[in-house]
């Protein structure tokens, strides 16, 4: 029996770990600011990973229960739209759904953008 020695999330590679690495280390000032309002639950209790890996891609946040991503689109974005559609149909594969922010909006308007998650994870929330 061959025993695994390492520890990679499904349909990972060590290039993409390596990435979400760095990400993680080098925020955005946007990506900085709605971490502090989503890390250890604060969003109505639910649970948020950052830079996470869908397959070949990193999602800036991840909320498992609801199978949510959230998007944060600096100006390179503008430029990108074709491979961030491409992103976003592969994650929408996985069963995934993809909301966008702007970082402008992330910083000049958190609780509006706080709200929209919230009431689309509601949406995805399976019932209790």
């Amino acid at each position: 029996m061959v025993k695994k020695t390492f520890n990679r999330i499904r349909g990972t590679t060590p290039n993409i770990e390596q990435a979400t690495k760095h990400l993680r280390k080098h925020q955005t000032p946007a990506e900085s600011r709605l971490w502090e309002v989503l890390r250890n639950k604060k969003l109505h209790g639910l649970r948020f990973r950052r830079q996470h890996p869908v397959g070949n891609f990193i999602a800036d946040f991840y909320c498992p229960a609801c199978k949510l991503v959230i998007e944060l689109d600096g100006g390179i974005h503008t430029h990108r739209a074709d491979y961030d559609a491409a992103r976003t149909q592969e994650m929408a594969a996985y069963g995934y759904r993809v909301i966008r922010f702007e970082n402008q909006q992330v910083l000049d308007d958190l609780n509006s953008v706080l709200d929209v998650i919230y009431q689309e994870a509601l949406s995805r929330s399976p019932p209790k």
